[in-house]
């Protein structure tokens, strides 16, 4: 008897997970809005400068939870059987799919309400979700 390894070659299954666990972690997976609109901005920015989202959901100068010293990091270890996380996992898929609407009004930056860095004090944003602020 022989056996056959078999590997998992679906890529957007994998990618959905890997932007699911980085709006996990920046969101909380507060609300579905803001699941959505963290989604949404991730999608607007690879639209708009034609990076990959695969390169986006890895930016460490962008999401601050990839950083080990956030306290946002440690949520990037949830389980993939948590609830909270499996509704990011779909919103993920809806967004790869093309099925998921611009919820951040074509945002394609953000900080959360508790800190405002210097790049944002000259700009208004966009959509205020959950105590996260978007910005054009």
């Amino acid at each position: 008897m022989q056996l056959t390894l078999i590997k998992n070659t679906d890529t957007s299954a994998q990618l959905a997970h890997k932007i699911a666990r980085t709006t996990y972690a920046e969101t909380g997976a507060s609300s579905l809005l803001a699941v959505e609109a963290m989604t949404s901005m991730i999608k607007n920015l690879s639209d708009r400068t034609g990076i990959a989202i695969e390169q986006i959901v890895q930016d460490r100068t962008l999401f601050e939870s990839l950083t080990a010293k956030s306290p946002k990091h440690m949520r990037l270890s949830v389980s993939s059987d948590n609830r909270a996380f499996q509704m990011c996992v779909r919103v993920a898929h809806r967004m790869l799919k093309g099925a998921l609407r611009d919820c951040c009004n074509g945002a394609i930056r953000f900080h959360h309400a508790d800190i405002i860095p210097d790049w944002a004090t000259s700009r208004g944003y966009v959509a205020d979700i959950d105590n996260i602020l978007f910005y054009r």
